[in-house]
């Protein structure tokens, strides 16, 4: 159901849904099974990077419907309850998540992009939350979606349920860039190894300082991040690699 392969030369995690005879839907299994893969690389430090993928033609249809029939409240509350610790936890391990999307992203599936770090989809690709033409509005995806693209134009795909194609995807904001299919994992990886060649530690201090401040007033996001800045430039990495800048070298990591 979820393949994960690490490259620990490359410092750079896989993660590949493996459901392609359900359109990669997000089964309660699934997002569980995610979740803890999400939550063990986040504690590793060989990893310094971490692709989600997908197999087959689908990226992700969104939640399995059909464990959205005749269940109870409690059902629907678990299974809802998972999506938004599987969301929360791709932005808070300290890694880079990086979206790569192939054929279509819709319901979750589209919030599962709109969450991640960064993401970047194949000119076939195309993005929706279509909740509303069966009855299920698309409340949580919308989350995401929205601050990812804006009240109006998160409202027309959620109002309407219509899709996106990736070019418009990527005009607004829902993803990085929308690239030619052939080029699409060669794109993906080699962003992930221009992140892995920073400090591991500094991208986690910044990652987290971003969500951080992403949702305070300006006052209070240069307060936090001038925090941030000053507990950063004591630390080890900080020194190393403006010396190594000074000195016109490689720097030399050592993760303190």
């Amino acid at each position: 159901m979820l393949r994960t392969d690490v490259d620990p030369e490359e410092r750079i995690a896989t993660l590949t849904l493996d459901r392609p005879d359900k359109r990669n839907a997000l089964s309660l299994e699934l997002m569980e099974q995610l979740t803890c893969a999400l939550t063990d690389l986040g504690q590793r430090g060989d990893v310094s990077a971490v692709i989600l993928a997908a197999s087959g033609p689908v990226f992700s249809s969104g939640h399995d419907l059909s464990e959205l029939v005749d269940r109870s409240a409690r059902d629907y509350q678990r299974i809802f309850d998972q999506c938004v610790d599987m969301m929360t936890t791709i932005q808070h391990i300290p890694q880079p998540v990086i979206a790569m999307v192939r054929g279509v992203a819709t319901a979750a599936g589209c919030q599962l992009v709109a969450t991640c770090d960064l993401a970047f989809a194949d000119d076939s690709a195309s993005f929706g939350t279509p909740g509303v033409r069966i009855g299920l509005f698309c409340s949580t995806p919308m989350v995401a979606v929205s601050r990812a693209i804006g009240r109006k134009r998160a409202l027309q795909l959620l109002l309407t349920g219509e899709r996106i194609d990736a070019h418009t995807a990527a005009e607004w904001g829902l993803i990085n860039a929308c690239v030619p299919a052939g080029e699409l994992e060669p794109h993906t990886r080699r962003v992930a190894r221009q992140i892995v060649q920073a400090s591991p530690l500094i991208v986690g201090i910044g990652k987290r300082a971003f969500y951080a401040q992403i949702d305070m007033d300006q006052h209070a996001a240069y307060e936090h991040t001038g925090d941030v800045m000053t507990m950063n430039a004591l630390m080890a990495d900080a020194r190393e690699g403006i010396t190594a800048f000074l000195g016109k070298r490689e720097p030399h990591w050592t993760g303190a």
